[in-house]
């Protein structure tokens, strides 16, 4: 059977609501028995601000303003991953990222930007899996686990107007919340050359945390892998996302949540017996926002795989 990487709901970055596409590429998910380590590297610049499907023109905009305006947020994400499927059709997944965010803004009311740098661990991410429906020549699981409020969420900006005051929650390493993850998925062969996976799952805040909740997400994603060629593995992924806007006091409810829909295309290269890169990159094929966001024009992730 061909192995095909599963995606995985697990926030990738976040920037007053950012509700980019999870990350995938992620994993490998096969019917046999085994262990996996992997190490990914993911990076979104968000440089365009937007509102609804309209890119703005930050030079027609007026300082001050009565509104926040963003300037850019690059986000930097290299997540570790360990996976293992037991023999009984159980199987568990642990995702730790390590986060760095370099941002920029003018605030409300200021003419001149205000910086930070938030980072650090991001929020543990646990789930387990049962494969118990699968059939022979493909492979159908359900999903269901918790992200773990790891990471910090009271960093401060370091710069200008608003040094020191709290940045937004959505841009912390950590939502300080436990959220929910469940999900069902299926694997399996179009022909002896080209292999297909389907994922629908969603992602939601059990609690508020210090006047923050952010929004739930729900998400649905088809891929197909070519494995006709020797050691190489194109891939193309197309996905659908909503998310819910943040909630609670301390959150930028007016911006946050949206829906879009990405395309993906990448690769996998197998270097030895036990050893696998990938990578790929993410574009937007429509994009609607709440509020005003920052939004990229492309995400790229790289990564290693290793067979255990």
């Amino acid at each position: 059977m061909p192995t095909l990487f599963l995606s995985t709901p697990a926030s990738a970055c976040a920037s007053c609501g950012c509700t980019l596409t999870a990350d995938w590429l992620s994993q490998g998910l096969a019917a046999q028995p085994g262990t996996t380590l992997s190490l990914r590297y993911d990076y979104i610049p968000q440089n365009r601000l937007q509102t609804g499907t309209t890119i703005l023109d930050r030079s027609l905009i007026e300082l001050p303003n009565e509104r926040e305006i963003e300037r850019y947020t690059y986000n930097h994400s290299l997540t570790v991953t360990l996976d293992h499927q037991f023999a009984n059709d159980f199987g568990i997944d642990v995702q730790l990222p390590i986060l760095t965010r370099p941002h920029s803004t003018y605030g409300e009311d200021t003419t001149e930007p205000s910086h930070s740098d938030t980072n650090g661990i991001g929020d543990l991410r646990v789930v387990g899996r049962w494969q118990g429906l699968s059939t022979p020549g493909s492979v159908t699981g359900l999903e269901a686990g918790l992200v773990l409020p790891t990471g910090q969420f009271r960093q401060t900006f370091d710069e200008g107007p608003m040094s020191g005051e709290d940045v937004d929650r959505g841009l912390q390493p950590g939502t300080g919340t436990v959220q929910a993850v469940a999900g069902i998925y299926r694997l399996g062969a179009v022909t002896k050359t080209l292999g297909y996976f389907l994922h629908g799952g969603g992602q939601w805040a059990l609690a508020s945390r210090d006047g923050y909740k952010p929004g739930a997400f729900v998400q649905g994603s088809a891929a197909l892998n070519y494995v006709g060629w020797n050691g190489i593995t194109p891939q193309i992924q197309l996905s659908v996302r909503h998310t819910w806007r943040d909630s609670g006091a301390a959150s930028d409810r007016p911006n946050s949540g949206g829906t879009q829909v990405n395309v993906a295309p990448g690769l996998s290269l197998k270097l030895t017996d036990r050893l696998v890169g990938f990578g790929n990159v993410e574009l937007p094929l429509y994009n609607k926002v709440n509020g005003y966001q920052l939004t990229p024009r492309a995400k790229a992730s790289v990564g290693l795989l290793a067979h255990l």
